[in-house]
């Protein structure tokens, strides 16, 4: 009969003896390794079920060198972004039998060394990271995961200083799309929510984007997507309408605000995160500006309140459950024997067009 709650299980000899084989065979069919015939397997898992026999995953690993599972280290779990991708990675996992621990880092290098040597010790199959490594003296701890062979697949950002599998979306030319539609519209003074974290604005273009490369490898693309619509419309470069500073809604409302009172305001805003579309609403509302009326907007990361404004705002959809879905079928990939490609997977959004858009009020000015 079952184990009670509170006692000890069955052990692989008392399931040997209720199938009426060898230990070595019990031990063979549930651990998962070496040759069973399919009579003598049915038997003993008919005994482990009769008898209520758990596996024990630990001792399992440590004779086959396999846990069946993944590690996974993400900025905030807490975003939507990141809670999408993670069902996508733990449903296609879980299909293929694996289980997933998830640590969160906030963006913290110091964070992601260790929760990937917490990886390391638990013994994971393989790891998926979106990591905020960004030179190459800081992906030692990635290495370290490599070097004991634990294939490691990068998500939703890539690390120049690792040769590895990436799967991103297409954030550069997501980012050119928006911001074309803006320009199509009419508007010429477009703002940027949000760019590099640096005190100061860069005077040239050059400055800008090395700034932003810097910065997180997504907020690098989607930069350089702006500026490449800016080019195609002949729309010159204006240092002034790009947000820089810390990260945070509450820079956001300043950045913005300070836009809004230049004697040549912005007239359309393109905004690269959720908290900075946040910000941008507040900013417009503590100015006594409202939307598409008065300043056209953008955002990136479609979500569900976006759909339920009023007007709704065109937003950037983002597949993230695909995303992480595509991840985990890379990394199992390789588990399974495959050759890492080492490439860029990138995944297509889609700009979902709703109400946000509007031609600017008056002339901007600016002279093609």
């Amino acid at each position: 009969m079952p184990a009670e709650r509170g006692q000890a299980g069955p052990t692989i000899s008392e399931v040997a003896a209720e199938a009426g084989v060898g230990r070595a065979t019990a031990a063979r069919t549930l651990g998962g390794y070496g040759y069973v015939s399919p009579e003598l397997r049915a038997r003993v898992l008919a005994a482990a079920e009769k008898l209520g026999y758990r596996a024990n995953a630990l001792a399992r690993s440590m004779s086959t060198g396999v846990t069946h599972t993944l590690g996974v280290i993400v900025a905030d779990i807490g975003n939507p972004f990141f809670a999408g991708l993670l069902r996508g990675i733990s449903d296609t996992s879980r299909a293929r039998g694996f289980d997933v621990i998830v640590l969160s880092t906030y963006e913290d290098l110091q964070e992601e060394i260790a929760a990937t040597n917490v990886l390391i010790d638990k013994r994971v199959d393989g790891v998926i990271v979106a990591s905020a490594a960004l030179q190459r003296n800081q992906v030692a701890h990635i290495k370290s995961a490599m070097d004991r062979g634990i294939p490691v697949v990068l998500v939703d950002r890539a690390v120049a200083a690792l040769d590895l599998d990436a799967v991103v979306i297409d954030n550069r030319d997501a980012a050119r799309e928006a911001v074309e539609g803006l320009v199509a519209a009419g508007h010429r003074r477009i703002g940027f929510v949000w760019g590099p974290p640096v005190a100061e604005p860069p005077s040239t273009r050059r400055e800008l984007v090395a700034a932003a490369s810097r910065n997180l490898w997504t907020d690098g693309e989607r930069l350089r997507g702006y500026l490449d619509a800016l080019d195609d419309a002949h729309i010159p470069f204006d240092p002034e309408l790009v947000m820089v500073g810390p990260k945070t809604e509450a820079r956001v409302v300043l950045e913005v605000g300070r836009m809004l009172a230049l004697p040549d305001r912005v007239t359309a805003v393109f905004c690269t995160e959720t908290d900075g579309m946040t910000g941008t609403l507040r900013a417009l509302r503590a100015a006594g500006l409202s939307y598409p009326d008065d300043v056209s907007l953008i955002g990136f990361d479609d979500n569900a309140w976006a759909a339920v404004m009023e007007p709704p705002l065109t937003m950037i959809e983002q597949p993230v459950h695909e995303l992480g879905a595509k991840a985990a079928e890379v990394l199992l990939g390789i588990l399974a024997g495959a050759e890492p490609a080492r490439e860029m997977h990138t995944l297509r959004s889609r700009l979902i067009q709703r109400a946000s858009v509007a031609p600017p009020r008056e002339p901007s000015g600016h002279s093609t």
